[in-house]
């Protein structure tokens, strides 16, 4: 069956080709959501050997192997990938070019939103992974730019009388919950966290945005250039706080695991040891 094709995965190497250059100019907010991610990594006491980082941006993999863990790198974009240092390759996130178990840890900082076919990406990552390996992911979730999608549409609204889609639609945390438990990934977790970024310059927000690769990638973007008052407008209208520009990056993190027969499994119903009125005991009854 054929998938919607709701991003253009051109575009999306093309703007990542065109960012590999920038990308140091964001690279502090990448590195700080790399960390924020691997926070989850320092959680575990498993200890993990080889590593696939994907789309990192430069940023991943030196944490990963400063943690002591042997690191693949891979992204959309060659020059993206060169960005990792070696052993690092040019693949799509939908085709992925890695036999199965060829790693115990899985890594996506920010990196499968512009992926057509998540469900099957998180399928060949589960495939991808050796039983009982991890896979994190961090995703921009609904509510991410939120009011500055709701000032270019505005914006756009009043000028022209209609709206274009000019920002990626970003999925809920429910969604992302139940993509872990569509690809089978065992004991998936799924969280998310508001991130407030102030800028001092407006401009400043699209200049990280294009510096990071996010740039419109949505197959039914529009071409043509925009009306000239189209952004100075929108970005005036945005919320401040502090004299700054306020922005919200809403972050999803999935946490996953490859099934394993060590794994902890839930009871069957019936089999268990204790009664829950002997549990109880005097207890008060619940209100």
């Amino acid at each position: 069956m054929a998938h919607i094709q709701v991003f253009d995965r051109h575009a999306v190497r093309l703007h990542r080709d065109r960012a590999a250059p920038l990308v140091s100019q964001a690279a502090d907010l990448l590195r700080d959501l790399a960390d924020r991610l691997l926070d989850r990594l320092d959680d575990t006491t498993h200890r993990f050997t080889q590593a696939l980082d994907i789309g990192g941006r430069g940023v991943l993999a030196p944490s990963l192997r400063a943690r002591g863990i042997s690191c693949v790198s891979m992204d959309l974009s060659p020059r993206m990938a060169a960005l990792n240092g070696f052993p690092c390759l040019a693949g799509d996130e939908e085709y992925l070019p890695f036999a199965p178990e060829s790693f115990d840890l899985v890594v996506a900082n920010c990196a499968l939103h512009w992926v057509n076919d998540l469900p099957g990406t998180l399928i060949q990552l589960r495939r991808a992974l050796r039983p009982d390996g991890l896979f994190l992911a961090s995703l921009p979730a609904l509510g991410t730019l939120g009011t500055l999608r709701a000032a270019l549409t505005e914006t756009e609204a009043a000028l022209t009388g209609g709206a274009s889609p000019r920002i990626s639609p970003f999925p809920d945390l429910r969604d992302c919950a139940a993509l872990l438990q569509r690809a089978g990934f065992a004991l998936p977790v799924a969280d998310a966290e508001d991130i407030t970024l102030l800028y001092a310059d407006p401009l400043a927000i699209l200049r990280d945005l294009r510096a990071a690769g996010e740039t419109n990638a949505l197959a039914q973007r529009p071409r043509g250039i925009p009306p000239r008052a189209l952004l100075p407008a929108a970005l005036a209208a945005l919320p401040t706080q502090d004299g700054r520009s306020k922005t919200v990056l809403r972050v999803a993190y999935m946490t996953g695991w490859a099934p394993a027969e060590t794994q902890p499994k839930p009871l069957k119903p019936g089999t268990g040891q204790i009664n829950l009125n002997d549990a109880l005991g005097d207890a008060p009854p619940f209100r």
